[in-house]
């Protein structure tokens, strides 16, 4: 699954720390390709077990940090873990069958 990262239109280069949590049944190879974010910005990106992230060219990779992480089975629960852990949860998705995902990150 190739996941498209870009910043929302009124925001030139997105400047801030991101954290995705990236679960899936199956194990996945989830290839992050990303436009007009900041480099040196700390992004982390938990997948599920056996799942990768892989990085297209630059220096994105530099400042991303991987961890395979065992997920609340429900996306209900999932929901609330991640809001207890993080505080908050600026977006949610929940696909069934998608070979790209197109998130815009911002404000």
């Amino acid at each position: 699954v190739t996941l498209h990262l870009n910043p929302i239109s009124s925001v030139h280069i997105h400047q801030k720390p991101l954290v995705f949590l990236l679960n899936s049944p199956l194990p996945l190879v989830w290839k992050l390709k990303t436009e007009r974010l900041a480099p040196g910005v700390r992004r982390v990106f938990f997948v599920s077990l056996g799942s990768v992230v892989r990085f297209e060219k630059g220096n994105f990779s530099l400042s991303a940090e991987k961890e395979e992480k065992v997920f609340p089975e429900k996306n209900e629960h999932l929901l609330q873990w991640a809001q207890k852990e993080y505080g908050a949860v600026t977006s949610f998705t929940e696909l069934k069958v998608s070979r790209n995902i197109y998130i815009k990150v911002g404000e």
